[in-house]
């Protein structure tokens, strides 16, 4: 039988300060990752927090008033983003996906929108004391239910154009694309849409966009009467979408 020699202090030395190398290299580098990614999330956050004074196009504040001004001036929509910053998974999941770190949204939202932030946290430092009573006023005033909420309305912040909400495969150009589509019936697009028409066929144009908010206003107004679900109330659901769709089936085929 071989027996092995045994191995000499000087390369059990060498063996054991070898392992403690490696063990601090390791260590050092499962620290400075995990440095770096607390950082990287840290300038996010910062990076993304929305202002809690004045408005600029495209970037979130939660400065209600100066976003109107600047709206009422630009001539440009508001997009209202109702929230729970720091407790709601889906405001979280819509910001990460969506509005955080993706530069087409932020050149999409720069050109067109004013951004709004009503934020409802756990962490009562969030949002200004000031401002606490007017986002829950403005809750109230557009019915919303729950988080996110993203109310668009017309410059003048009173017109109501759309609303979206969360969803898991949302992405900068799906969400722009819906955005598009609660605006396309505002001041604005209607106006561009319509230069150079006469005024008989911008006339028309117009009912068609009146009868097709009246019919989703007939919906809402509706469901606001939280109708019971049976067989009746189902035909009456059913109709209201029918006409609805109708009224916008006309407008598509405008020409």
């Amino acid at each position: 039988m071989e027996i092995n020699p045994p191995q000499s202090i000087h390369t059990m030395l060498k063996k054991t300060l070898s392992l403690f190398t490696i063990t601090a290299l390791c260590l050092n580098l499962t620290a400075a990752d995990k440095a770096k990614e607390a950082h990287k999330h840290g300038a996010h956050d910062h990076q993304h927090k929305p202002a809690t004074k004045g408005a600029e196009p495209g970037k979130w504040t939660q400065d209600y008033d100066a976003a109107l001004k600047v709206a009422s001036e630009k001539k440009l929509p508001l997009m209202l983003n109702f929230t729970g910053s720091d407790w709601c998974g889906w405001c979280k999941l819509m910001d990460k996906n969506v509005f955080a770190d993706h530069k087409e949204w932020g050149a999409y939202a720069k050109d067109n929108l004013m951004l709004v932030t009503l934020d409802f946290p756990r962490d009562k430092t969030i949002v200004p004391e000031k401002w606490v009573a007017r986002n829950n006023e403005l809750k109230t005033q557009f019915g919303v239910r729950g988080f996110p909420t993203y109310v668009v309305l017309e410059s003048d912040g009173k017109t109501k154009l759309g609303q979206l909400g969360a969803s898991r495969e949302a992405t900068p150009k799906n969400f722009i694309e819906k955005t598009k589509a609660a605006l396309r019936f505002s001041k604005a697009a209607v106006a561009a849409f319509t230069k150079g028409m006469s005024k008989e066929k911008t006339q028309s144009y117009l009912d068609l966009l009146a009868a097709h908010t009246q019919a989703k206003k007939a919906l809402g107004d509706w469901l606001e009467t939280r109708p019971q679900r049976n067989e009746e109330n189902n035909v009456k659901f059913a109709k209201f979408r029918e006409d609805i769709a109708s009224a916008m089936a006309k407008i598509e085929s405008f020409e």
